[in-house]
């Protein structure tokens, strides 16, 4: 069966989301007074950002504290380890937060955690 896949997120300040990912370089997918939406990737994976309270009711139950847990990890990629770092830089001028700095992850894997100002985590790996 051919298919479409994307994710959504909620958020609690849409201008907020607007601003952090656009300053991540991440190409704008549009927005309305519920999301914002953003490309991901060269596959153009698409992550809308919905507003909770919009989001809430169609998921059929409470949306957990993206900062008090763990939900999903995306991962990024990088091309050296220098880009991991320029990454990190990026991310902490954007106002995200560094979860874990740039480190080894077994050989052959350097990279670091971050989370959004939503509490949403990403990984940023070269390998």
């Amino acid at each position: 069966m051919k298919t479409k896949i994307w994710a959504n997120f909620s958020v609690r300040d849409l201008d907020r989301t607007t601003k952090f990912y656009k300053q991540l370089g991440f190409k704008h997918n549009g927005e309305s007074a519920q999301l914002t939406s953003f490309f991901f990737g060269e596959e153009k994976f698409i992550i809308h950002f919905f507003l909770k309270d919009m989001l809430e009711p169609a998921m059929k139950g409470p949306i957990i504290d993206s900062k008090a847990g763990n939900e999903i990890i995306f991962t990024l990629s990088a091309d050296s380890k220098n880009a991991v770092h320029d990454w990190e830089e990026l991310v902490r001028k954007a106002g995200g937060t560094i979860v874990s700095k740039p480190e080894a992850f077994g050989p052959g894997y350097y990279g670091f955690v971050f989370a959004d100002p939503d509490g949403h985590k990403f990984n940023v790996f070269h390998m």
